[in-house]
């Protein structure tokens, strides 16, 4: 069905519709998402239909990166972005922390014992803090 499309467009029919909107419409359909669904270009574009199959994969391409961006900044109880990747906000938790470089933990006990804490508890702080400002 995509080939037909394609060639659609190349006769010179084409939907003319900007990436913006489609980056809308796309946030809209992974906001409606069901917790247990994966967020996945794929099935966002199958749920626009018509309007999905008729763009160009350029545009889809385009839009989905700034509709990832937009709806882990919209909805960051449900959505994380790790790197390029879209997830879920609940496979993040589960997810191993990095570790710290032993000069990393230098500089952050250097820092603790400055601010009169230990370092466990500066980096709770510092996280709450981060979390109030991103919310």
């Amino acid at each position: 069905m995509r080939g037909y499309f394609a060639q659609v467009r190349r006769a010179g029919f084409d939907i003319g519709l900007s990436t913006g909107k489609l980056a809308k419409a796309m946030v809209e359909v992974l906001s409606q998402l069901p917790p247990e669904a994966a967020p996945s270009k794929e099935f966002v574009v199958q749920h626009l239909g018509l309007l999905g199959q008729m763009s160009k994969t350029r545009d889809v391409n385009a839009a989905w990166n700034s509709a990832k961006r937009q709806v882990a900044r919209e909805h960051p109880d449900r959505f994380c972005l790790d790197g390029k990747v879209l997830r879920p906000a609940s496979a993040m938790e589960n997810r191993p922390r990095e570790k710290l470089s032993a000069a990393g933990h230098r500089k952050l006990a250097a820092l603790a014992t400055k601010e009169g804490m230990t370092p466990d508890e500066l980096l709770g702080r510092l996280i709450a803090s981060w979390l109030r400002a991103t919310r």
